[in-house]
């Protein structure tokens, strides 16, 4: 006989709550219930997943979850918990999770003072709407941290809901929360470098991501067969003092904004090179001198 679903409660009705609490209603757990700040932002969700108690005091219904979600803003995190904790809210010592990308489980203490076990739960995953489609969760990676009964119960949720959880550090969070911002937004950071340096050799601006695609599409693939050093093209690795020294002119003419940022890159990736013993140290010094 199956494990019998913890019951959930949801406090913070935005992009987040709503994925959760639809998608965790579609497969079958129990609701103590959903509160927000504003009532009608609860009762949508609440009308989403079928659930009848709503309200804008979560300790009403936290105290009567197994597990409660905290998907406020990340900013009033903290408050709020300490709010619930203050009126009584976690009387049932229910673990309680909050889906900030950016701070670790302990700001939480406060649930934990009363009894309950914390932890974090962060989908690797951007939610642009509350018009949930589908099960935003499956496929993909969800990190936890924190408690060992809150990352135990968190993975088995994140396991349900069709994602891969993987554990992290506690203190680790703001790093774990750097690499996404670099790999996500920085990333579209450097398309568009890369974008506005097309469009100057010629090519339309609609074109450029056309064009350039399958480099990046290859590039991305080089890094899971080979890994980070060996995926590594260009004329970096090649010692091509020459290619680069001629970028460097160039841009300085035409995009002259751009500059620090190749500049900064090309010092970066030569670091890498010699890291990965591509390059020589003299190869490496000379690259440094460029900046």
């Amino acid at each position: 006989m199956p494990d019998k679903k913890p019951s959930i409660g949801i406090v913070g009705c935005g992009r987040m709550g709503t994925a959760l609490g639809k998608t965790l209603a579609g497969l079958g757990y129990p609701f103590a219930g959903v509160s927000s700040l504003h009532v009608s932002s609860a009762r949508r969700v609440a009308d989403l997943c079928g659930i009848e108690t709503v309200s804008d005091q979560p300790w009403e219904m936290t105290s009567l979850a197994d597990v409660v979600f905290i998907t406020t803003p990340d900013d009033v995190i903290m408050p709020v918990c300490r709010r619930i904790a203050e009126e009584g809210g976690f009387a049932s010592q229910p673990v309680v999770l909050h889906c900030s990308g950016a701070h670790p489980s302990t700001i939480l203490e406060s649930a934990r003072l009363s009894g309950s076990s914390i932890g974090s739960m962060h989908p690797l995953q951007s939610f642009a709407s509350i018009d949930i489609q589908g099960n935003p969760f499956d496929g993909i990676r969800v990190a936890i941290e924190g408690d060992y009964q809150a990352v135990l119960t968190a993975s088995g949720i994140a396991t349900d809901l069709g994602a891969t959880p993987f554990e992290i550090q506690t203190d680790g969070k703001p790093l774990y929360h750097a690499a996404a911002v670099v790999a996500s937004n920085f990333l579209v950071t450097l398309m568009d470098v890369a974008f506005r340096l097309a469009e100057k050799s010629g090519i339309p601006p609609e074109a450029a991501f056309s064009v350039l695609r399958p480099l990046i599409d290859g590039t991305l693939a080089n890094i899971g067969k080979v890994g980070i050093c060996q995926a590594l093209t260009g004329p970096v690795v090649r010692g091509d003092f020459r290619t680069v020294e001629t970028h460097i002119e160039k841009i300085g003419q035409t995009i002259p904004e751009i500059l620090p940022f190749y500049q900064s890159m090309i010092q970066f990736t030569a670091q890498l090179a010699k890291t990965g013993g591509r390059i020589t140290d003299d190869t490496l010094q000379q690259f440094m001198k460029m900046g």
